[in-house]
């Protein structure tokens, strides 16, 4: 046997009545399909049940499975100190899984638990769960700060490893969707709410997973959802089989979406392995991309790649144009890699002979100096999706009215500490988000007085 079933739930402490104290009530339909999920899992008997959570202790570039033999949880957190949960782990599945990562360097294992206590993400789907069925083992993950595929690729290794088991599996995937669908909601409105929580039910309640790669990250951002990366790994933990999906309810009332569906496999079919589909569609854009690449990016590609390969720097080559070799500028490179930010270095000014030297040395920077990631490997080379921003010399302004997000980058200094935004971002459409995010990146503390400055940029993708 393997994944017998899965389910998409949502996580909101309040629909456990000690916690909402009445105003669980308002999400009936929910606590209804959450109750079918528990009564069709008891049906099943599985020997272990899987949960991702987003609650669960999360790292940028590690997927964390949770180690030992069990835990326990409580609502305390949330007024509800009495109701407590104890759960044994499949110490021999988390091993297994935790095993195969390593074996094969993915970024997935048991290291580094910062809180043992069960988070509330996992412990809402239990308490559906256990009403009904308790003969079974845990296995809790978190998410990590990885893009979506990666995700897919983690749910494949979790299918693999449950197949080699030969158990009885349920995969719960839980997950809020969006928190900013009702003005009146704790979090407020956004337009994209509504427009993730519509595209995600029609998305998940047919299990059409291969357009869960579709959505973007700033998106996604916006909409304030906290579940997709989950579904994409249990849609992973599905890969290659033929599903039947059942949407059961969506309520939004509260300004939080909650969606709950179910999934069932129904034997293999070799068009539904959709990390595989996808990687053919980025080559290909990748390779269109590469094609019609100017100079600028042509230069930061072969930098990139030369330094990754030989770890050294390259020297200017022939081919470069004189535009580049005759001119001086201070310039960024940025690195993304499936539509996430792998890395982005440059320089306001120039410090180089030429801007070819500059890109050169800023591409090296970007693969492998950037704080926020692990340096560049060279099997992701192919992957990666390369811009170069060449900005003009920046100047001092009066005030924020002399700055226009679409046009203007913007430097924000404060004694000794500077922070800096390119123009044009998505997901920065203000000049206070702008300004705000550019003294958080130069540790620059709010209220602090600061002087504005603005630059233009060239952009090369």
């Amino acid at each position: 046997m393997s994944i017998v079933a899965a389910f998409m739930v949502p996580h909101p402490p309040m629909i456990v009545p000690a916690v909402g104290r009445g105003s669980e009530k308002q999400v009936e339909k929910t606590i209804e399909s959450y109750e079918r999920v528990a009564d069709e899992i008891a049906k099943l008997k599985p020997e272990t049940i899987i949960i991702s959570s987003p609650h669960s202790i999360l790292y940028s570039d590690y997927f964390h499975i949770s180690p030992g033999v069990k835990a326990t949880g409580s609502f305390a957190e949330f007024g509800a100190p009495q109701v407590k949960f104890e759960v044994k782990y499949d110490a021999e599945f988390v091993n297994l899984l935790a095993n195969k990562a390593m074996g094969t360097g993915f970024p997935a294992g048991c290291l580094g638990e910062k809180k043992k206590e069960l988070d509330h993400g996992t412990m809402v789907p239990l308490w559906f769960i256990t009403k009904k069925y308790t003969d079974f083992k845990l296995v809790r993950t978190g998410l990590s700060g990885f893009d979506l595929l990666k995700h897919y690729e983690y749910g494949m290794m979790i299918k693999e490893a449950a197949g080699e088991l030969d158990r009885r599996v349920v995969y719960v995937a839980s997950g809020d969707l969006s928190h900013k669908l009702q003005a009146h909601g704790p979090y407020g409105f956004a337009e994209e709410g509504p427009v993730y929580d519509e595209r995600i039910m029609d998305v998940c309640g047919s299990a059409r997973f291969g357009e869960l790669f579709d959505f973007d990250e700033n998106f996604c951002s916006k909409a304030a959802e906290c579940g997709h990366k989950s579904f994409v790994i249990m849609a992973g933990a599905l890969d290659g089989m033929a599903v039947e999906a059942t949407k059961y309810s969506h309520e939004d009332v509260t300004g939080v979406g909650y969606g709950i569906c179910s999934f069932y496999p129904k034997g293999e079919d070799e068009g539904r392995h959709f990390l595989e589909n996808r990687l053919k569609i980025e080559d290909e854009k990748l390779k269109e991309k590469k094609d019609k690449s100017d100079a600028y990016v042509r230069l930061a590609r072969a930098s990139a790649e030369y330094f990754v390969k030989n770890r050294k720097v390259m020297e200017v080559p022939d081919w470069v144009p004189d535009e580049i070799l005759n001119k001086k500028a201070g310039a960024f490179v940025s690195i993304h890699k499936f539509g996430y930010l792998r890395g982005c270095i440059g320089t306001i000014l120039s410090t180089k002979r030429n801007l070819a030297e500059e890109i050169i040395r800023n591409a090296v920077s970007a693969v492998s100096e950037d704080h926020r990631f692990d340096p560049v490997e060279e099997n992701e080379l192919n992957w990666l999706d390369i811009n170069v921003d060449v900005l003009t010399e920046p100047e001092r302004i009066d005030s924020e009215e002399q700055l226009d997000v679409k046009r203007y980058g913007v430097i924000v200094r404060s004694g000794y500490k500077q922070g800096l935004l390119l123009p044009d971002l998505e997901g920065v459409d203000t000049v206070e988000q702008q300004i705000k995010i550019a003294m958080r990146k130069g540790g620059i503390a709010p209220g602090s007085s600061i002087d504005l400055y603005r630059f233009e940029v060239v952009r090369h993708c």
